[in-house]
């Protein structure tokens, strides 16, 4: 079976260099180019195209890149480890992100993307294997109801779920 990620063409953007390092590690089946602030990211979207962008949330100016990557219709994850907030989290998908992802599950970035990619390629924004992956975490450290304080958003996020895994399931 061929690896969806092979060859892509990946853009990774954080003001960290190890983080850059790792990701480039983790991500070796694809070509990466990194940028360590927001105008090394700007310039390279300028004069390169990407299949994915993987984006730091603080550092970097992570929503404003992630204006610039919808606009060049390039599925971008948001990466997080000090915006790791129900705020940002909600921030990010209304903004567009197809994923959101804390640093501490780094070393699934592979399976992040890949569910990123799928989706795209099937003409879809799916939002399924990142967060059925990550709630559990979420609600850890959000704590016990933490989807209340926004109520109407979660629900119709939730809704979307369901219908998009029975879209996928139909299928597949």
């Amino acid at each position: 079976m061929e690896n969806i990620l092979e060859n892509k063409s990946v853009l990774v953007v954080d003001d960290e260099p190890d983080i850059l390092e790792t990701l480039e590690e983790l991500l070796y089946m694809c070509s990466v180019d990194t940028a360590s602030s927001f105008e090394e990211a700007i310039n390279l979207l300028k004069n390169n195209t990407y299949d994915v962008a993987v984006l730091d949330i603080m550092g970097v100016k992570g929503y404003e890149l992630l204006e610039v990557t919808n606009r060049l219709q390039i599925p971008s994850l948001m990466l997080t480890a000090h915006a790791l907030t129900p705020d940002n989290l909600k921030k990010s998908i209304e903004k567009g992100a197809d994923a959101y992802i804390p640093k501490d599950k780094l070393v699934d970035i592979s399976i992040f993307v890949e569910d990123v990619l799928a989706a795209r390629g099937k003409g879809k924004k799916s939002q399924i294997k990142w967060f059925s992956l990550l709630e559990p975490m979420f609600n850890k450290l959000f704590g016990k109801g933490w989807k209340k304080t926004d109520k109407d958003f979660w629900d119709s996020f939730d809704e979307k779920q369901i219908s998009s895994r029975s879209n996928n399931q139909n299928i597949e």
